[in-house]
């Protein structure tokens, strides 16, 4: 049997061969499971191409690499397939499956070749186009909705003329951090939390990380931004470069480190980027430092509730709160197996969650590139048509991307779990904290009910 190898530090990574020697194995292993066909499109296909051949035979080594690729390139790494597979490498099962490492290994080989699409390395170059972009923003926002220029974007990006896009304040999140006149001492319950901002939090949505900041100093959690933090580095791997994600993953940890070691939590108010540093960071680098980061990165919910069954937040709600909210599950906040604390963050003000577990389609850029557009719109229609007939007066969801993608298919506006919290405290902006059980004007919390 073919051994898999999906560590990038391995000296048959890049290995073409050896690399579809282990696309067989796994091919095989899944189409005589077929536990993942609801999945995403590179199953269904997968399994198609399988079936096409009608000869009753077993064996998957007779598909070309042609359609390999096709596989390959369907995959937009929602990691949902390694939640419910039995056979991932920490089951103890004779067959070792991890169809997303093997899919990033097989991208890398792809780009290796000169195979990969210009547009996902111009786009996986958020830090420069994020400067660019605030410094420009009322160019840069109107321009976004010009169609010609979107037709020229298409052509040189990849990005679907079509497509919503977030745009970008001119002031960056870090900024904001800096210059705030916040409360530089430990809060109540310490100096606990290492803000990792993420680049679209810095660059285009500076509200998420003011929510957080606000509702953690509210609860007397003091927050630091460590300085040299970059983008986590997903969208090269998504451009199939590895030397370049763990380039970024070495800023990173190198800026993070040191303050987990002083005792902060890394908290990341994207679930995308908490994926990446819980789980690829440490696989990737393979260090020490590496290691430490991930054990001490949660999502913002995730430590929130942790925080709050230790010691109970503070629950007198003296802001705008609501009766009914739909969230949506992001796919990388069910990837990380940490189970629904967004929903149970935003209960705590007495709001009724509904919950949707359907993808966006957008993963990165791969549901913003225009090649992808047609099958990420038919990938999201169950997610978009349980938003539009939930009826309640919020939705809310962890990803910035996918919030855009609803917004552009339901014209609903969603927020983050977090800034509902927020919200309800007072402190949307982040500033100033709100002393907890100050009463309000009219001794009671504001509260909005279905429309």
């Amino acid at each position: 049997m073919t051994t898999n190898l999906y560590d990038p530090r391995d000296a048959s990574y890049l290995d073409p061969a050896a690399a579809r020697a282990e696309r067989d194995r796994t091919f095989q292993v899944c189409s005589d499971c077929r536990i993942c066909v609801r999945l995403c499109p590179s199953f269904k296909d997968l399994f198609r191409m399988i079936d096409e051949r009608d000869d009753g035979a077993r064996d998957v080594t007779f598909l070309s690499d042609e359609q390999h690729r096709r596989v390959v390139d369907e995959c937009y790494q929602c990691k949902l397939c390694s939640v419910v597979c039995p056979y991932t490498p920490d089951q103890g099962q004779e067959w070792k499956i991890d169809f997303p490492r093997l899919m990033l290994r097989s991208l890398a080989i792809q780009a290796r070749a000169g195979k990969a699409g210009k547009g996902a390395r111009l786009l996986a170059r958020t830090d420069v186009q994020g400067r660019l972009a605030t410094t420009f923003a009322p160019v840069v926002n109107r321009a976004a909705t010009v169609r010609p220029v979107r037709r020229a974007m298409e052509k040189v990006t990849g990005i679907a003329a079509d497509r919503l896009l977030p745009t970008y304040p001119r002031e960056r999140f870090s900024k904001w951090f800096r210059r705030r006149p916040a409360r530089r001492e430990a809060g109540e319950r310490g100096d606990k939390v290492a803000l990792f901002a993420t680049c679209l939090v810095e660059y285009q949505e500076p509200a998420i990380g003011k929510a957080v900041v606000g509702v953690c100093e509210h609860n007397g959690i003091g927050c630091s931004l460590p300085e040299g933090q970059v983008c986590c580095g997903m969208p090269w791997l998504d451009a199939g470069d590895v030397q370049k994600f763990e380039a970024l993953a070495r800023r990173n940890v190198d800026a993070l480190a040191p303050a987990v070691r002083e005792g902060r939590t890394v908290v990341v108010p994207q679930p995308t980027c908490a994926y990446v540093l819980k789980y690829e960071y440490p696989d990737f680098l393979g260090t020490d430092d590496a290691r430490l980061v991930a054990e001490h990165t949660r999502d913002a919910a995730e430590f929130l509730m942790e925080e709050h069954r230790a010691d109970p937040l503070d629950t007198r709600f003296e802001g705008t709160t609501y009766d009914t909210i739909t969230w949506h599950a992001a796919c990388h906040s069910r990837a990380q197996q940490m189970g629904p604390r967004s929903r149970d963050l935003m209960a705590l003000t007495g709001a009724e969650v509904t919950v949707v577990e359907r993808c966006s389609a957008i993963d990165g850029t791969w549901g913003l590139r225009a090649e992808n557009l047609e099958m990420a719109h038919r990938i999201a229609k169950p997610l978009m048509d349980a938003v539009a007939a939930a009826g309640t007066r919020l939705v809310a969801g962890d990803c910035h991307l996918a919030n855009t993608a609803i917004r552009e298919a339901t014209g609903a506006v969603p927020v983050h779990p977090v800034q509902v919290l927020a919200r309800a405290y007072g402190v949307e902006d982040g500033e100033p904290p709100i002393r907890p059980g100050r009463p309000a004007a009219s001794g009671v919390a504001r509260r909005e009910g279905v429309t």
